[in-house]
């Protein structure tokens, strides 16, 4: 069966728990905190949720299975890399990014004041206009691990479109 509008959308979500560090890697931008994240790569949660939506529009499996952490060659890589290869993925596939849409899920630190860097980052590396990436924040009111300040997580929406 064909898809007639010629969409697809997808969902990810990414987390990581709280760490040694002196910052953290959100949407490609170096973001100053008390702790780092506890991550084989970078541990960018906006990037692998993103990663994760891209691949899920086309049924492509999970950041996991294209960068296994069993991998030593994802050893603290620059999750923008992953970007740019689901983006070469479903390019290869006839498809480019309409628009993104992620949240971001912490207490700490203030994603606000890096919101419009991370959107430049994320619009370079999938070659689309920045109003076309949304990247917001909230917070769970001091509840569960978010809340605790134990981590931090996010989740994204992708709409593919044909090119």
């Amino acid at each position: 069966m064909s898809n007639p509008l010629n969409i697809r959308i997808g969902q990810g979500f990414d987390v990581h728990a709280f760490g040694d560090g002196d910052h953290i890697m959100l949407g490609g931008v170096r973001v100053p905190h008390e702790r780092g994240v506890l991550a084989h790569s970078d541990g960018d949660v906006v990037l692998h949720a993103l990663c994760d939506a891209m691949l899920g529009a086309l049924a492509l499996g999970d950041i996991g299975r294209h960068f296994p952490p069993s991998d030593d060659r994802w050893k603290g890589a620059d999750s923008r890399a992953f970007v740019r290869h689901c983006d070469a993925l479903i390019g290869e596939r006839g498809w480019r990014v309409g628009n993104v849409d992620v949240t971001v899920i912490c207490e700490r630190p203030k994603v606000g004041p890096h919101a419009d860097a991370m959107r430049a980052c994320v619009a370079e590396d999938l070659r689309i206009d920045q109003d076309a990436v949304s990247i917001k924040a909230t917070t769970t009111e001091k509840l569960g691990f978010t809340g605790r300040g134990e981590g931090i997580a996010a989740q994204a929406v992708v709409l593919l479109v044909r090119a």
